[in-house]
């Protein structure tokens, strides 16, 4: 009768949202390669840029506060 809850760390959930924002800004800087802006600075495509750095920083914080099966780290003996 006695159930474990797991508490899932709030910064797996940081990094989901920055994964989705990375890929929603990555793919608009992709749609305005082809058509850049007149602002100042377009031709270094910032979207795409920020867009993969958001990417690979929310795909780290997934990978490092994972949840984990607790079955795992239970000792075998018990």
């Amino acid at each position: 009768m006695s159930e474990k809850h797991h508490i899932v760390p709030v910064w797996f959930f940081v990094g989901v949202l920055l994964l989705i924002y990375g890929c929603m800004i990555f793919a608009s800087g992709l749609a305005e390669w082809s058509n850049p802006s007149s602002t100042v600075l377009a031709e270094l495509h910032a979207p795409v840029w920020w867009g993969a750095l958001l990417m690979i920083l929310g795909g780290a914080y997934v990978a490092l506060f994972r949840p984990r099966r607790e079955a795992l780290k239970e000792n075998p003996e018990k």
